[in-house]
């Protein structure tokens, strides 16, 4: 038998009614304000503590399951990259003579100094030929005043700091050793004369990779006279001067890569000989400690001890 379900009201007591209103009125929890939940982003954890309920502590172990679960993790190539443009270091490095703009040729050790040389011009004639076979405008007469003009160009680009013309002017190799320790600080220099012709003192034609990549290698002989100033991010002096010439002897390599005819010769590194002198330091500036103040203390407010003056003496004829 089937019972018909229609809709109804039910009515409730007067009293139960008024009872319920009161108590959601009264409700605590409707009273208070409503939260907002706001995210809000924290400092980075540099230390992420291990987790609780870690199987293998260490990476053999892990390694040791990935491979009985049939999982291969690849190794780590540790791959220096290369570049072809130059090489990456100077080969067979001259060895400048010791006491060089000093002694004169006429001494017995000026003869000496002279006959060495004639035996390293018979290896740099045959690299001279070599350069000559893809660069047959080269040569050693005309070539020295060329790179005495590269190498003041490139320190005026490094003095202003425009790395797009150092770039052109500079081997990879030469780059990073030049603008190292150069930030935040501001450098002055100039060329001011030459106080001998440059000259080139060796030469020679290294090959890497295979021996049809050929790189020409020059270093010039240089003897000038530059001032030098650097100044730290404060603006003190940390070496040098702007009003200090120095005679500076340099010996400068210069590098291009034969098989391309569009390199250029850039300067690639200095030979620093054993026997020249050691450098002027650097003065650096540090911060001295002061006292230690309060929160509410400043520091004019501090009346430090002053020290009595010394009597004067008083001279008596």
């Amino acid at each position: 038998m089937a019972v018909s379900m229609r809709p109804g009201i039910v009515k409730l007591p007067l009293r139960a009614c008024l009872q319920q209103g009161v108590e959601c009125l009264l409700n605590s929890a409707r009273l208070a304000p409503t939260s907002v939940v706001v995210p809000v982003r924290t400092k980075r954890r540099h230390f992420i503590p291990p987790s609780v309920n870690a199987k293998y502590s260490t990476p053999e172990e892990q390694q040791r399951h990935a491979r009985a679960a049939g999982i291969v993790i690849p190794h780590e190539r540790l791959e220096r990259p290369i570049t072809l443009l130059c090489t990456a270091g100077i080969f067979d490095a001259y060895v400048p003579p010791e006491g060089d703009a000093r002694i004169s040729s006429l001494s017995k050790e000026g003869l000496k100094q002279r006959a060495q040389q004639v035996k390293q011009t018979a290896a740099s004639q045959l690299a001279i030929r070599k350069i000559k076979e893809h660069d047959p405008d080269f040569s050693t007469k005309t070539f020295a005043e060329k790179a005495q003009t590269i190498f003041i160009e490139a320190h005026n680009y490094l003095a202003n700091f425009d790395k797009d013309k150092l770039h052109s002017l500079v081997t990879e190799r030469c780059y990073p050793e030049m603008v190292q320790g150069n930030r935040y600080k501001t450098i002055r220099w100039s060329f001011l004369e030459s106080l001998e012709p440059p000259r080139v003192v060796h030469v020679r034609c290294p090959t890497m990779v295979n021996k049809e990549n050929l790189y020409g290698q020059v270093t010039v002989r240089m003897h000038t006279r530059q001032t030098l100033a650097i100044y730290d991010r404060f603006g003190r002096l940390m070496y040098g001067g702007e009003q200090i010439p120095k005679d500076v002897l340099e010996y400068v390599v210069f590098e291009r890569q034969l098989v391309n005819r569009y390199a250029q010769w850039r300067l690639h590194g200095k030979i620093v000989p054993a026997w020249a002198p050691p450098k002027d330091p650097i003065v650096k500036t540090v911060m001295i400690p002061g006292p230690t103040l309060e929160p509410s203390q400043e520091y004019e407010e501090i009346n430090f001890p002053q020290e009595a003056p010394a009597p004067q003496k008083q001279w008596h004829k």
